[in-house]
């Protein structure tokens, strides 16, 4: 399986794929610029990604833009199924949660510091690790 990190953090990027090496291989990006890119590139290789943690707040692009931006790849082409994404941020408001699942259909939300106990409770719901 493989997970996409996009987290503008460093201690953020390391500490989350240090977590998730364990199931998956993992690439990391800086920015929804380079999420959106490293998607296409995983899809255009032939091996998409099964889950991305997608950063709210980065810069150059933030994490809604970018998952918009994937959701819309995805139904351009007809892809299926489609990227789990979780989103994570230090913000917990309520209007942003709604935008994640509303709009970009994200299929979680994690306030940080992210906690590897709550991010794999997540990972259970979806699927990726058994109960």
């Amino acid at each position: 399986m493989r997970a996409l990190i996009a987290e503008d953090e460093f201690l953020g990027r390391k500490v989350l794929s240090a977590f998730l090496s364990t199931l998956f291989e993992v690439d990391v990006t800086v920015n929804g610029k380079e999420a959106v890119a490293a998607f296409n590139m995983a899809h255009d290789e032939g091996k998409p990604y099964d889950l991305i943690l997608m950063d709210i707040m980065m810069p150059e692009m933030d994490g809604l833009e970018a998952l918009s931006q994937i959701r819309a790849t995805e139904h351009e082409k007809k892809l299926r199924p489609q990227v789990k994404v979780l989103m994570t941020t230090a913000l917990d408001d309520a209007k942003t949660v709604i935008r994640s699942f509303h709009d970009g259909e994200a299929a979680g939300y994690i306030v940080k510091p992210v906690r590897k106990e709550k991010l794999f409770d997540e990972l259970k719901k979806l699927g990726f690790v058994a109960e």
